[in-house]
């Protein structure tokens, strides 16, 4: 009676195996071939270009709000109640423009970032099956979700081929 289930469960092992070690998996790096392909690093230099205005004015807010604060710790102990006062509010309107350019500037960088990842997507698609059918693989798993991958199987440089043609 015992024994039943235990044959019926070794005989269920049996078949597995040989089923499991057919299967063919091949790993990429998405995130890495598609940022470094040569769309990505063009994005990037676009986008550096499109914002380097924004960027060095969050710079200048920062280094406003940095000057007012030295100068607060500074001279404030020698200032009356009236300048002290003036002062620490002038650094927090600065700290407040500061915090809006700079949550601006990464609102906008994100969002044409997600622009971009979400036009790439139909191509690193497209290449991720092709490496599929050129493999002969059943399954392509990023590689955030692997522990270890032999480096034949790591099929990422070529992915990052097929999305540099």
């Amino acid at each position: 009676m015992f024994r039943m289930p235990l044959l019926a469960g070794l005989l269920a092992l049996l078949v597995a195996v040989p089923a499991a070690a057919e299967t063919r998996i091949g790993v990429v790096d998405l995130r890495q071939a598609l940022f470094s392909s040569n769309d990505a690093k063009a994005f990037s230099e676009q986008l550096q270009k499109d914002f380097s205005g924004d960027e060095s004015e969050v710079r200048q807010a920062q280094e406003a709000a940095r000057k007012l604060k030295e100068r607060l710790e500074k001279d404030g102990a020698m200032m009356n109640e009236s300048e002290r006062t003036k002062l620490a509010g002038e650094f927090q309107e600065k700290v407040k423009e500061f915090n809006f350019l700079k949550q601006r500037l990464d609102s906008t960088v994100a969002n044409r970032k997600q622009a971009f990842l979400e036009e790439a997507r139909p191509e690193v698609d497209a290449a991720v099956k092709a490496l599929l059918e050129e493999h002969n693989l059943d399954l392509i798993l990023p590689a955030e979700a692997v522990v270890y991958v032999k480096p034949e199987l790591n099929l990422t440089d070529e992915l990052l081929n097929k999305l540099n043609r």
